[in-house]
């Protein structure tokens, strides 16, 4: 199986974009744990990066961006250009994770 190629940018270097197939998209939902909270709201007092929030968050990003890649796969893209990443709160302690970018096919 071919590598898929993802990119922020619109222009690959060194090929055409032939066709354009449609927005992939990759979304996941996660909720905040209630004991981590607690200790996250003791980090806000002293300062510093909460880990378990930075682990949580890289886990929904690379889940999103897995879904988004399936997705262009099974659109039969070559590529995905303009690649992007958004966040929204869904409801208290819940949020959206979503990757998305326009699936290609590439000469």
């Amino acid at each position: 199986m071919k590598e898929l190629i993802t990119t922020t940018g619109l222009e690959i270097p060194r090929k055409k974009v032939t066709k354009i197939l449609g927005i992939a998209k990759g979304n996941t939902i996660r909720a905040r744990h209630v004991g981590r909270d607690i200790l996250a709201g003791l980090k806000t007092i002293v300062g510093g990066e909460i880990k378990t929030y930075t682990k949580m968050t890289t886990q929904a990003r690379e889940e999103a961006f897995n879904r988004m890649i399936n997705e262009a796969i099974d659109m039969g893209a070559d590529a995905i250009i303009g690649v992007r990443f958004s966040t929204s709160m869904i409801m208290q302690g819940a949020s959206e994770m979503l990757a998305y970018g326009t699936a290609v096919k590439l000469k």
